[in-house]
């Protein structure tokens, strides 16, 4: 899941690359994927059979994803891109939260000590403090962060169910793909700047997106969600905006300060000290997971 998540952490960079609006990006992000993976799925098609509430989760998975980015977007707007990114980091608690009441899965006593780190690590990432931090509207604002975090966490808990484990990732992942596209052309009406018709060297970037977050990453991360904890996979994730800070001094020559490079120590040192207490621990064996509870 590591490397899945290290993937996708390009996504923001292609994303500024692309200079798209944000339903345009969710929309060919999904539409670029989908004849990638529908192509996969004929090839890598196994025995394996999916009931019908698998395919609603992951159309529907899909369809939160399209909503997440929206929401985080308008987040975005109303208090600026730092304090988003604090508050649509509560997914680690909402998912963390969301899986112990719904699939009873108890996080490690290290996993809620480290918590608090990974999300104080986030918020020194995002640059909190700034001149521009309150944004335009601080209540509404901080309002669309948190509803960021909750369909975050309904992404992810509804693409759990939607899988099986020993089964091929590609079928609800493509399925959730298809959702995203769909999700995006019903939200286009809120997206001023949205448009159908490509553009060059902007569909350019969205091609790469696609074919690296939404096909390779997501496949990798989607092989692994049915065999750890909903928790966990909330904390690896958070390792998505350390990665893009990385990537953003390398790329960008972009300048960070020195409580943001902390940022990202916190949050790597965080999700390490959980990854490696898990893999100590012979209670939570890989595939001891059960994801059924969720159907």
């Amino acid at each position: 899941m590591t490397l899945g998540v290290a993937i996708i952490s390009f996504s923001a960079i292609l994303v500024r690359l692309s200079a798209a609006s944000p339903i345009t990006v969710a929309f060919f992000r999904a539409a670029y994927a989908l004849p990638v993976l529908f192509l996969l799925q004929r090839v890598m098609r196994r025995s394996t059979s999916r009931s019908r509430s698998q395919r609603l989760f992951a159309f529907g998975a899909g369809f939160a994803f399209a909503a997440d980015l929206a929401a985080w977007h308008v987040a975005i707007e109303l208090i600026g891109a730092g304090l988003a990114t604090v508050v649509g980091s509560v997914h680690v608690v909402t998912t963390m939260v969301a899986g112990w009441v719904l699939l009873r899965q108890r996080p490690t006593s290290l996993a809620l000590l480290a918590t608090p780190i990974v999300i104080a690590g986030v918020i020194f990432i995002s640059g909190f403090g700034s001149a521009n931090s309150q944004g335009e509207n601080p209540a509404l604002g901080v309002v669309f962060g948190v509803l960021t975090a909750v369909l975050y966490t309904t992404y992810v808990l509804l693409l759990r169910g939607a899988g099986t484990a020993g089964a091929s990732p590609v079928d609800s992942l493509l399925e959730a793909t298809a959702g995203a596209a769909v999700g995006a052309l019903i939200l286009s009406p809120l997206d001023g700047r949205f448009s159908l018709v490509p553009t060059w060297p902007s569909h350019l970037w969205l091609i790469l997106l696609a074919l690296g977050a939404q096909v390779v990453g997501w496949l990798l991360i989607n092989a692994t969600l049915p065999l750890i904890e909903a928790w966990e996979t909330s904390m690896i994730l958070v390792l998505q905006p350390a990665g893009t800070i990385l990537w953003a001094y390398l790329i960008f020559a972009e300048v960070f300060s020195v409580s943001q490079w902390v940022g990202l120590v916190m949050v790597i040192v965080g999700v390490t000290v959980v990854t490696v207490a898990r893999a100590r621990d012979p209670g939570r064996a890989v595939g001891a997971v059960v994801v059924d509870r969720l159907e």
